[in-house]
């Protein structure tokens, strides 16, 4: 399917929509909704096995926070503001997350011990994007990254740096991207900090990316107005390259916003702030992931991962029993009890990319059995308890378990 959308996929497979009253933003359904929440649960999850402590910050925020950071002279034209009349105060919603991590950080004295500190969000942001640049998920208005920052020492970057590394391969690999490429930008011409700084940066992770074993190829003038990025560009199943993990390098922000550790000889000094995201925007990538697999999203991955049909209404108590198995069993299952013929329901449920269809009859309710079908079309009768198991086998663990386990 060559031409195959995202928009086309999240009407037919009634996961989001957009509408005029809301340009640049989503409204995410129920199937979708799912769909997000297990994105974010893999990454909440990967995140913390990886020394993150997550955080939440506020959406709306002074101006004057942004203003001292740089990102109200270098992103105004795209950032949301308001007046708060009774405070007399101006009032910007967030484009990204890194100053209010700096003021976590801040919260109290930090030692040389605590280094690295690691923190993540599911960062709300919002961008006023121009109208003509809006694409469905892939650009909007309101969006939510995987955003993630490391206060650490120079000495520590390699290491912080090589870790996140294997981190992004592991994670790709997970969503069934087994290729990419790396790009190493460096500082544009509108920038903040001295030359200094950003030979020191631009070193750093260059040295930082050799370490973790990437071949890069530089970009020059590319980078962040406060330091250097690695950008991670993914191949997707049609040969599309799309930029989502960076590795951002910054040694402005920490000295903009008076971010200070104390030293082992019980000096004041500033630490190295490191930006990850693995992902980028949660909604642009889920939009890659759908045109990736063309809709049918691997087994753990998927919405709705089982139908469970039954043939007759005389097996509707029987079908609940399936049903409520495959539930406790953390199975994401639908139930189609309707008065339609079984061919109509096959056809339903693939329409929606459902993997697995269960289907239960008088017979499987004698024996105690259920019948799969699986996606690629191979079919099997089995006892109840060991389909509940496989299934449930199958949904537990990104890239552990795929269909072809389950066969029958």
């Amino acid at each position: 399917m060559d031409d195959i959308d995202h928009r086309q996929l999240g009407n037919t497979l009634d996961l989001f929509h957009q509408q005029d009253e809301g340009p640049g933003m989503v409204f995410w359904h129920p199937r979708g909704w799912e769909l997000y929440r297990v994105v974010e649960d893999y990454v909440r999850r990967r995140m913390r096995g990886a020394g993150f402590r997550e955080i939440r910050t506020p959406q709306l925020l002074a101006r004057s926070l942004w203003e001292r950071s740089g990102h109200w002279d270098k992103f105004q034209a795209h950032m949301y503001a308001l007046d708060q009349a009774e405070e007399n105060r101006p009032y910007c919603l967030k484009p990204m997350s890194c100053p209010c991590h700096i003021q976590i950080f801040k919260q109290k004295i930090r030692s040389y011990r605590d280094l690295p500190l690691r923190y993540s969000e599911f960062g709300a942001c919002h961008r006023d994007e121009p109208s003509g640049s809006l694409e469905g998920l892939k650009r909007t208005r309101a969006f939510t990254q995987d955003d993630a920052h490391v206060f650490c020492t120079e000495d520590q970057v390699e290491q912080e740096v090589g870790r996140f590394c294997e981190l992004l391969r592991a994670v790709y690999i997970d969503f069934g991207f087994s290729k990419f490429e790396v790009c190493l930008s460096t500082r544009p011409e509108s920038r903040a900090g001295d030359e200094l700084a950003w030979d020191r940066a631009e070193t750093a992770l260059a040295q930082a990316a050799s370490a973790a074993g990437l071949d890069y190829e530089v970009h020059p003038g590319e980078g962040a107005f406060y330091g250097p990025k690695l950008e991670f560009h993914l191949t997707d199943s049609r040969g599309r390259s799309w930029q989502c993990g960076t590795i951002q390098l910054d040694f402005v922000l920490p000295e903009r916003l008076d971010a200070i550790f104390v030293n082992l000889d019980n000096q004041r000094i500033r630490p190295v702030m490191i930006h990850h995201a693995v992902l980028g925007s949660m909604e642009r990538f889920i939009a890659i992931l759908l045109e990736h697999h063309e809709g049918w999203l691997p087994f753990w991955l998927a919405p709705d991962q089982v139908t469970v049909a039954t043939v007759s209404q005389a097996s509707d108590a029987y079908g609940r029993r399936v049903m409520a198995l495959l539930e406790h069993a953390g199975v994401r299952a639908v139930f189609d009890d309707r008065s339609e013929r079984l061919e109509r329901k096959v056809v339903d449920a693939r329409e929606l990319r459902i993997p697995v269809f269960v289907t239960v009859g008088a017979r499987d309710e004698r024996d105690g059995t259920v019948s799969l079908r699986m996606r690629d079309g191979t079919q099997g009768t089995v006892l109840l308890e060991e389909g509940v198991e496989r299934l449930g086998g199958m949904g537990k663990g990104a890239g552990v378990v795929g269909l072809g386990c389950c066969r029958v």
